[in-house]
C-alpha cells in the first residue's frame, strides 16, 4: 500500500481565509504527489499559523488485523505501522487520530487503542475516543457507556496515566467524541458520573442529541451524510445540503456549544459485511474539495471552530479513507465516474 504523497493539510488552514484556486492545487497535489523539498518548504511556511487554525483530527479504525474485517496489508496492532502512520499523519497536518472504540465490549478494538495512545506519547501525536454506543437493544446501554468511560478514565486519561500526555485535550479538558447508535443510553446518567473526573470530559455528539440530552454535551459534530434526498445511485450526492444545513442549524439553535467541522473524499461501503451499496463519488478530489470549502466558508473568524475532523484516515470498508490517497482518479475513470457531478 502506497502512503499520501507527504504533503501538509495544514496548508488548508494557511491564513483566515481559503481560496478555491489553492484548495484544487492541493487537491491535485494529494492525487499526484510533490517532491520532498517542495513538502518541507509547505511546512516550515504554515508553522508559524498553526495555533491559529483549527486543529485537524482524523478519524481512525483500529480493527484491522481483526478477522472480522477486510485484510488492508497490516494490523492495527503492530507497532511499526502505527509508528508509520502517525509519521505520515503529522506530515500531512493532523494533530490527532480520533479513534472507534467500543469499551470493553470489545478487546480487540480496546487492545489497538492501548497500543497507539503508547505510540502516540511516544511521537508526539494526539488521540482522542470516539466511543460507539452499543447496537444491541438489550436495554444495557446506559450500564455499556457508564462502564466504558469508566474503563478510559482509569486506563487511558486520568491522573496516573503513562501516556496521559498524549490524550486529545481543549482549554484542559479531555475531548471524547461519541457515536450514536440506537439512542437508547441515559446520557445525564453518563455525565453525572464523568463529571466526578479530575478534568470532566468535553463530550461532542455526532450532529444532534435527542432534546432532552442536548445539555449534556459541550459540542456536536457533523458526518458523512447524504443530503435530505438520500444516496443517489450514481454516487454524485456527496452531501452539500446536508453540511449547509448542519452548520446553519447548529449557529442558530447552539451558540453556546463546540462546533466541529467534518471533511471527507467519498463513501462506499461496497467491502463491508454490514454493505447497502451506498456511494458517494469522490469526484477525483472534487469531494474532499467541497466539503472543506463548505467548512471554510461556515467557520467564523470571530468564533472559529478548534477542531476539523476528516472522516476518515482508514475506513476502507466504508471506502472514506485518505490514507492512500484522497483522489483516487484512477478507479473514478474505471467506473466513467461524474467528476462534475454535485456542483453548482
Amino acid at each position: 500500500m502506497s502512503p499520501v504523497p507527504a504533503h501538509t493539510l495544514k496548508e488548508f488552514m494557511k491564513g483566515p481565509s481559503i481560496t478555491l484556486v489553492a484548495l484544487a492545487a492541493l487537491v491535485f497535489l494529494l492525487a499526484s504527489g510533490c517532491s520532498r523539498n517542495h513538502v518541507r518548504r509547505s511546512i516550515d511556511q504554515t508553522v508559524r499559523a498553526v495555533d491559529r487554525s483549527p486543529k485537524v483530527v482524523a478519524d481512525y479504525q483500529p480493527w484491522f488485523g481483526d478477522s472480522q474485517h477486510i485484510q488492508v496489508g497490516y494490523s492495527t496492532q503492530d507497532p511499526n505501522v502505527l509508528r508509520r502512520q502517525i509519521q505520515q499523519a503529522k506530515a500531512l497536518g493532523i494533530y490527532a487520530f480520533a479513534v472507534d472504540w467500543y469499551g470493553n465490549r470489545n478487546p480487540f478494538l480496546d487492545r489497538s487503542y492501548a497500543l497507539l495512545q503508547q505510540v502516540a506519547s511516544e511521537n508526539h501525536f494526539h488521540v482522542a475516543l470516539m466511543y460507539d454506543e452499543t447496537e444491541e437493544d438489550n436495554g444495557h446501554a446506559t450500564e455499556d457507556a457508564l462502564d466504558a468511560l469508566d474503563k478510559a478514565y482509569r486506563a487511558y486519561i486520568g491522573p496516573g496515566v503513562p501516556a496521559r500526555g498524549a490524550y486529545l485535550n481543549y482549554q484542559g479538558r479531555p475531548v471524547i467524541f461519541i457515536f450514536p447508535k440506537r439512542g437508547h443510553t441515559d446520557w445525564g446518567q453518563v455525565r453525572q458520573q464523568v463529571n466526578n473526573w479530575d478534568k470532566p470530559p468535553i463530550l461532542i455528539y455526532k450532529d444532534e442529541p435527542p432534546e432532552k440530552y442536548a445539555s449534556n454535551f459541550d459540542g456536536y459534530y457533523a458526518w458523512v451524510h447524504p443530503g435530505p434526498k438520500g444516496w443517489s445511485s450514481d454516487g454524485s450526492e456527496w452531501g452539500e445540503e446536508y453540511l449547509e444545513s448542519f452548520y446553519r442549524r447548529m449557529r442558530s439553535k447552539f451558540p453556546d456549544k463546540i462546533i466541529v467541522g467534518t471533511v471527507w473524499p467519498g463513501f462506499d461501503d461496497t467491502k463491508a459485511s454490514w454493505r447497502l451499496n451506498r456511494r458517494m463519488d469522490r469526484r477525483c478530489g472534487k469531494t474532499f474539495e467541497d466539503t472543506l470549502r463548505i467548512f471554510q466558508e461556515n467557520d467564523s473568524n470571530g468564533d472559529p471552530m478548534p477542531f476539523l475532523l476528516i472522516a476518515t484516515w482508514n475506513d476502507y470498508e466504508e471506502g472514506t479513507q485518505i490514507e492512500d490517497g484522497v483522489a483516487h482518479c484512477a478507479q473514478q475513470n474505471q467506473r466513467g465516474g461524474t467528476m462534475s457531478a454535485g456542483r453548482d
